[in-house]
């Protein structure tokens, strides 16, 4: 029997960011896209961790590496944050957990992980799943046109997730402040350099002026993803990692029942056993390890 201190301190952390999506779009509805709403949040984390922890910043400069973590850790919150705030919230959430899947590819690619018979075979469920959910009325025909914006950041954002599951396993060596202060980092730099970018395109409104709406919902949530990381470390770091993986598999569960009751979700039957798929294949990886 598992401890209940750490698995709730893992459920805590699912909850937050299985409801995340509410107060994103929350901040976009008073005028603070996501893009620009993550890099505020994520600028004052790193603000504070580098006034706390001023000696890190060496560490991470002596570690190349951690760049591309930062880069990965960053485009993922950047995919994510924006998809849950446009999209449909269950079809983001089930695109975005194919993660396990393409953790399986890059296992292999980066780790020299040859993946076993059972893996490829969950690998097969996971995309069949995926095909489903995105399968248009229209028939294979229409498929590319039915892909909208939400639909790539969502599979964007997994690829990402999955990157940055497996560089933390190959950098397991370097000091844990020294990554996450690079990931917070990288979570800070690309939203910016997305955010401007995409104004400069005409897709990302500019900052706008302060107003305590969208201030006073991303200081509370600023906060919740500090408390979501500590919950994060004290749960993964007493519970094995399959364990870890399938109570965190309940952030599905909280952004699906939360997004229906709040009528920001209709999913259709398609799409539901399109996620049963993609979900049964993660948790089987999950159980596995």
């Amino acid at each position: 029997m598992h401890p209940p201190l750490p698995v709730l301190a893992l459920l805590t952390n699912a909850l937050i960011w299985g409801l995340a999506w509410w107060p994103f779009r929350q901040m976009l509805g008073a005028g603070l896209h996501p893009l620009w709403a993550t890099a505020l949040m994520y600028a004052a984390i790193v603000l504070g961790f580098s006034a706390l922890r001023s000696g890190v910043w060496r560490q991470v400069r002596a570690v190349p590496t951690l760049a591309l973590l930062a880069f990965s850790s960053g485009l993922n919150n950047v995919a994510f944050n924006w998809a849950i705030s446009i999209g449909d919230v269950v079809r983001v959430i089930l695109l975005f957990y194919l993660m396990p899947a393409w953790a399986v590819l890059l296992a292999w690619r980066i780790l020299g992980e040859r993946p076993t018979r059972a893996a490829l075979a969950r690998l097969l469920v996971a995309f069949a799943g995926v095909l489903l959910v995105l399968w248009p009325a229209g028939g294979a025909a229409r498929l590319g046109a039915a892909l909208g914006l939400a639909d790539v950041l969502a599979l964007l954002g997994g690829f990402m997730f999955a990157l940055t599951n497996v560089l933390l396993r190959r950098l397991q060596a370097v000091e844990a402040q020294a990554r996450m202060l690079a990931m917070f980092t990288g979570c800070t730099l690309m939203a910016l350099a997305a955010a401007a970018a995409g104004h400069a395109l005409g897709q990302v409104p500019a900052f706008p002026p302060f107003d305590i709406a969208w201030a006073g919902v991303a200081t509370v949530l600023t906060l919740l993803l500090l408390a979501g990381n500590w919950a994060l470390q004290y749960g993964a770091a007493r519970l094995a990692a399959g364990t870890t993986a399938v109570v965190m598999l309940s952030e599905v569960a909280f952004a699906s029942v939360s997004s229906m009751l709040a009528g920001s979700s209709e999913p259709s039957l398609r799409t539901l056993l399109g996620g049963a798929l993609v979900i049964g294949a993660a948790l089987a990886a999950a159980r596995r390890r």
